[in-house]
């Protein structure tokens, strides 16, 4: 008995060790991938995305895709944005292209993958990811008839909230006018690249940690043998076929999203699976299991089941091109060496990176706290609807298109909440009144959520400052 005990604490030492050094590894491209990600997102304002996503056209499907890349790389948050998109007037095509590019041509992604797979994955995925929206689109424009995309409107209008609904409808990105340089280096500007930054490691969290335990887990139980019978490594040409199918379905029984998935991606390939087939299941984050429930709960069963065939179709196909294309042109990587374990930790150039970019972490997670930061973590959960009721109150609003209300600052100002979905605005929904038991206060009476950089802000407004909080640098 203490033999068995002793070999179980082993193997599961192993698997949390190779989960750590995989970890260690990775840590500074990730601070450094959320830090790029969240400066993008600073400037770029969520109310300026739907007025250019209002067909299927090619020029508003490219600016989907290009305004998706600037966006949040938690898969639930973006699968939640889209629906908001969608409902705000957003063509059902736009906003589905909006989710794939905001999940899987992100700049965290490209990082994550150059250092633990090579530059040839990352370059596989930002070429692949346009081909899986162009076949998406087409497939749309094929399959999606009128009578589907009605019931899916009729469903999404019902506000059923999903997951990471408030991450979802925060606008954190600079306000004012400006030079996008003057705007970042403001104050205001560390502000919101604190505020998105840290939002974003919450939202993805998660799945980072699942991702790297899975991934040490198969790495330390799963005998190399295994994956290569089950990738059909003996059969090059059958193991090329195989692998896009089989790539997503892994993906699916795995239930990690985001870049989560990448750590599993490396020790996929070192198994056998294919290029194509590693493409293939990095796209598959958009069909695990949870967000096909969101699927359902956001557009109806036959339009879950819809978007997962197209989807699934989509992905495939992507892989099959990918794996064509980079092989014909040499850059299929004729070794399989992706970084899955290291010795240990050593004084060499990753720890010096991972201490440099911990203390801009640190940093920010400061700025973050000081700035009513602990506030808008709460409400990540919230309502799909910043303004009414919603599902929290049992009620479904028949459209999220926020309405301008006014209050009073001490000052006697009148101050108007905007028509962006900022966090001031989001937390305002009954869930948040809820909370403070106010739910059942007369509106009066209701006191409205206003982190501390929020109400500086609107206390200064038309001020010529750049916005700093008085005794912050």
């Amino acid at each position: 008995m203490g033999r068995e005990v002793s070999t179980a604490v082993g193997w599961l030492w192993h698997a949390l060790a190779i989960a750590g050094s995989m970890t260690w590894e990775i840590l500074w491209a990730l601070i450094l991938g959320f830090f790029l990600s969240a400066v993008v997102q600073a400037v770029v304002r969520r109310e300026s995305i739907v007025r250019l996503l209002g067909d299927d056209s090619p020029r508003a499907l490219m600016a989907a895709t290009g305004l998706g890349i600037a966006s949040s790389s938690c898969s639930y948050a973006a699968v939640a944005l889209a629906r908001a998109l969608f409902r705000k007037g957003a063509s059902f095509t736009a906003a589905m292209v909006f989710e794939i590019a905001s999940t899987n041509l992100v700049v965290e992604l490209g990082i994550l993958l150059t250092l633990l797979m090579g530059w040839q994955f990352t370059a596989a995925e930002f070429v692949g990811g346009p081909i899986m929206i162009v076949l998406v689109a087409v497939l749309f424009r094929i399959f999606l008839r009128e009578r589907l995309l009605a019931e899916a409107r009729e469903h999404a209008n019902r506000g059923v909230a999903g997951s990471m609904e408030g991450h979802a409808a925060m606008d954190m990105s600079v306000a004012g006018e400006g030079p996008f340089w003057r705007r970042l280096t403001s104050a205001r500007g560390f502000t919101s690249v604190s505020h998105i930054f840290v939002m974003e490691w919450a939202a993805v969290l998660r799945d980072i940690v699942a991702g790297l335990l899975i991934a040490g887990a198969i790495a330390a139980w799963v005998p190399a043998h295994v994956w290569k019978s089950f990738f059909l490594t003996s059969h090059p040409v059958l193991s090329a076929v195989w692998g896009p199918i089989v790539g997503p379905i892994v993906a699916v029984a795995s239930f990690v999203c985001s870049i989560g998935n990448v750590p599993l991606a490396a020790v996929l390939w070192n198994g056998g699976i294919s290029f194509g087939g590693v493409v293939s299941f990095i796209f598959a984050d958009l069909i695990i299991m949870p967000i096909i429930n969101i699927y359902r709960k956001y557009y109806g069963w036959r339009t879950a089941l819809y978007l997962t065939c197209t989807f699934y179709a989509a992905m495939v196909v992507a892989g099959y091109v990918i794996e064509i294309l980079f092989g014909a042109t040499g850059l299929v990587p004729s070794q399989r060496q992706a970084k899955v374990m290291e010795a240990g930790i050593t004084w060499n150039y990753t720890t010096w990176l991972n201490i440099a970019f911990l203390i801009l972490a640190a940093a920010l997670v400061l700025r973050f706290m000081r700035t009513g930061g602990l506030d808008m973590l709460r409400m990540m959960g919230g309502s799909p609807d910043p303004n009414h009721a919603g599902h929290a109150a049992g009620h479904h609003a028949a459209s999220d298109t926020p309405q301008d209300s006014g209050h009073e600052d001490h000052t006697g100002r009148t101050i108007t909440n905007s028509t962006d979905m900022r966090p001031t605005r989001t937390l305002t929904a009954a869930s948040s009144l809820a909370v403070r038991g106010q739910a059942n206060q007369p509106a009066s009476r209701r006191t409205t959520f206003e982190p501390r950089w929020r109400r500086h802000e609107w206390r200064r407004h038309g001020a010529a400052d750049d916005g700093a909080v008085p005794g912050q640098a």
